[in-house]
């Protein structure tokens, strides 16, 4: 089964009962079909109503031992398990249905939800998948638990876990699909540490733990009814629970994920920084700010004055000196270091991206990246150079109104040449449009199409 561009649902209901491993009461789950753009979302049908809560980022209200979603009153424990068999099996939309405040924990693993998911069979639906594509590194960090992302066309999780005296250590990287997660990822068992239980009951959880559904560990020995499913179960389980707590942003993830000693505290931390970037706008607001509104009425009407043209219109390429002719910007914001070809509603430019650029300071120490933003940045300024150059916009200022279909394929480092054509695709009175495309060395590392607005300077 391979990776597919098209969303997913279940093709019929499927149910099954068990435990709650820290609630340890009865429970029946159904997993349904779901219409396209659902998403996960949980339905309590033992309470009246039957209220609904969606499996989102923004709903998860305790991560102590496990994930738990909260919407008003209601409460549902330890769902990262079944998201983490959605995600991996490539489910996009399911209803689960429970009649108790927790899922049915088996056996430890998501050896019963993978069943679930291959009994009901999986039906493709018309609306495209769309994964959230990491472009840029990022990390975050909680106690002794760090998470770093790196750009990655696709999905692995490299991972070391240990406990707190580093005993146990293990280490595990692999890529993320259905394949590799049914077998390398979806067997591996919950486990905890024998001083940890103490603990754990006096909180009131793992009242449904046993070594029937878990593994315990204390000092050098391991304690299981059954051998190791895996040498390194434990940190194939630490990632079986990252893949879970990152489905909760709603959408696949394209990256590489390297974790130390992960936690669902980190892991929905992380979640939290995918969806802020899932959710961001697609206007850039550093890029130019809105035009002021214009005075409705002036005590004295001043004669527009004629100016002179920027550059002469029949010029096919453009010199630093030119090109600062036409566009306002200055050091550190000018993207553009020359034109180097104009042809009616085309144009192209070049950047050369020098390690002294101030945005390398922070963006990241010791691995430097141009920010994604500022090759959009780039794109509108070229737009602007060819659109500003008309003689009916001499001497007004291009302002940002929209950026659509925004993609950032790879990374440009120091030292890179950024070539960026730009064809404008309309320009009527004050609104212009137009399709850019920048790339290094022959290679696509961004495109974008942008929307603009021209306004007196």
């Amino acid at each position: 089964m391979k990776n597919v561009q098209q969303q997913q649902t279940l093709s019929e209901m499927v149910e099954f009962a068990g435990t709650g491993l820290h609630s340890g009461n009865k429970v029946t789950a159904k997993f349904l079909p779901a219409p396209a753009n659902t998403g996960i979302v949980f339905r309590r049908v033992d309470l009246e109503g039957k209220p609904e809560i969606e499996a989102r980022i923004d709903n998860v209200s305790d991560t102590t031992r496990s994930t738990t979603l909260s919407k008003g009153n209601i409460k549902l424990h330890t769902v990262e398990h079944i998201l983490s068999t959605f995600s991996g099996m490539g489910v996009d939309n399911a209803i689960v249905e429970l009649d108790a405040n927790e899922p049915p924990i088996g056996d430890g693993s998501a050896l019963d939800f993978c069943e679930a998911v291959r009994k009901a069979g999986l039906s493709l639906q018309a609306e495209n998948r769309e994964p959230l594509k990491i472009t840029e590194p990022m990390g975050v960090q909680v106690g002794d638990s760090i998470l770093s992302v790196f750009p990655y066309d696709g999905f692995k999780i490299s991972c070391t876990s240990s406990d707190g005296k580093g005993q146990f250590t293990q280490y595990y990287s692999t890529e993320i699909d259905p394949e590799t997660w049914e077998t390398e990822i979806s067997k591996a068992r919950t486990f905890c540490f024998y001083e940890e239980i103490e603990f754990l009951i006096k909180n009131g959880l793992i009242k449904g733990g046993s070594l029937e559904n878990a593994v315990i560990i204390r000092d050098d020995v391991v304690l299981t009814n059954e051998p190791l499913r895996y040498p390194d179960e434990f940190v194939r389980h630490k990632i079986l629970d990252i893949i879970g707590d990152l489905y909760l942003i709603g959408r696949p993830v394209q990256a590489h994920i390297i974790a130390i000693r992960p936690s669902h505290k980190i892991n929905c931390e992380l979640a939290r920084q995918f969806a802020a970037i899932a959710n961001k706008p697609k206007v850039p607001t550093q890029t130019f700010a809105p035009p002021a509104e214009e005075s409705k009425s002036k005590a004295i009407v001043e004669p527009e004055k004629e100016l002179p043209p920027p550059i002469p219109q029949d010029a096919t390429s453009l010199d630093i000196n030119m090109v600062m002719k036409i566009l306002p910007h200055r050091y550190p914001f000018l993207m553009v270091d020359r034109v180097t070809k104009i042809d009616g509603n085309k144009i192209q430019a070049i950047k050369n991206v020098s390690i002294n650029e101030p945005f390398f300071e922070g963006h990241f120490p010791g691995h430097p990246i141009m920010p994604g933003v500022l090759q959009l940045e780039a794109i509108a300024q070229v737009a602007g150079i060819l659109t500003l150059n008309n003689p009916e916009n001499w001497g007004k200022i291009a302002y940002f109104l929209a950026a659509d279909t925004v993609k950032w394929r790879k990374p440009v480092l120091p030292g890179d040449t950024l070539v960026i054509d730009v064809e404008v695709m309309k320009s009527r009175g004050k609104i212009g449009k137009a399709k850019g495309i920048c790339s290094v060395n022959g290679n696509t590392v961004s495109e974008a199409v942008v929307t603009f607005m021209m306004a007196k300077a």
